[in-house]
């Protein structure tokens, strides 16, 4: 069977799909295809190990209705139209669980860096501007005691709720469409509504996923209710917050702060006023960017071809019920 990847992947996906008999292409030019140009190249192959912002809507899913396996390189999956995948009966795999760690660490980096300015001071240094020191001056916040809110806490909200818990005895509030019992009884965290999420957080972490309710949801009115000494910090996707709004937030000192690992567009332009501020830090979305995570999701990923291949369930799929009709 051949399989195309859209990026190189790591080796050890990459092995075992060649150890179960697969020819694998991986598409090395860094740029990402446009959709006529994945679909002519899908033709060619049996499978799809899918790396980046494919978009994988009904065109696509209609046109390509022969690969056998369809899998992502991601957790989200907020580039495929599962609606379409239902009614066509195509399964498409992903990668969840696997980054939870990796992206909260991420997210604890941001929160860490925001509160102490240390993006902004780190560039003071390269543009020879460390000098006369002033007691009142490049004063940051301290974490120790203040409120976590999370919005959206799944897997990855657990694993910053526990390290802003150990390190800061953090007071956790989050907001769900449904309550997580388990984190509540292990950590001591309280279901709110989103209104206190915004009234009551210290830091306000997003983890939620992409969807119609959540697309641009943090804008100026919420910016506008949240506290003025407040930081903001979204590791899941950009397109959840607004930047302009955000930008007029932070620069009318409607919130303290911001960290981002997600903006929007992706890629960031190197002149977006955001990378000038202070209190702000940006990374290039590198939530699961560690070896041992972009190792696990490969394996994840390569497992989930070579079952669609045989005609088997995938072992992490989008959506199962395709396998129930």
């Amino acid at each position: 069977m051949d399989v195309l990847t859209t990026r190189l992947i790591p080796k050890n996906g990459l092995q075992i799909l060649k150890d179960a008999g697969c020819m694998v292409t991986q598409y090395t030019e860094k740029r990402d295809l446009t959709s006529k140009e994945l679909i002519y190249a899908c033709k060619r192959y049996d499978a799809l190990l899918s790396v980046g912002p494919n978009k994988i809507d009904e065109h696509f899913l209609t046109e390509c209705r022969h690969l056998k396996a369809i899998s992502l390189l991601s957790a989200g999956y907020d580039n495929v139209d599962v609606s379409a995948a239902n009614q066509m009966g195509i399964a498409i795999g992903y990668t969840p669980g696997v980054l939870s760690a990796a992206t909260s660490d991420i997210a604890f980096l941001l929160m860490l860096a925001v509160s102490r300015n240390a993006f902004y001071q780190h560039n003071t240094i390269a543009k020879g501007e460390w000098g006369f020191f002033e007691p009142t001056a490049n004063l940051g916040i301290e974490l120790y005691g203040k409120t976590l809110g999370i919005f959206g806490l799944g897997k990855i909200g657990f694993e910053l709720a526990k390290k802003c818990r150990a390190a800061y005895q953090m007071k956790l509030i989050y907001h769900n469409r449904h309550s997580n019992e388990a984190v509540e009884k292990e950590l001591g965290a309280t279901l709110v509504t989103f209104d206190e999420l915004l009234a009551k957080s210290d830091v306000l972490s997003v983890h939620a996923g992409l969807s119609a309710q959540t697309r641009g949801l943090f804008s100026k009115e919420i910016f506008e209710k949240m506290k003025s000494t407040a930081i903001f910090i979204n590791t899941a996707r950009g397109a959840i917050h607004n930047e302009e709004d955000l930008l007029a937030a932070l620069q009318q000192g409607k919130i303290w702060g911001a960290g981002l690992d997600v903006t929007n567009p992706e890629p960031m332009s190197s002149n977006n006023p955001l990378l000038s501020l202070r209190n702000v830090c940006v990374l290039p979305h590198i939530g699961s960017a560690t070896v041992e995570t972009r190792n696990a999701m490969a394996v994840i990923a390569a497992k989930n071809i070579i079952a669609g291949l045989r005609g088997e369930q995938m072992p992490h799929v989008v959506n199962p019920e395709v396998y129930r009709r």
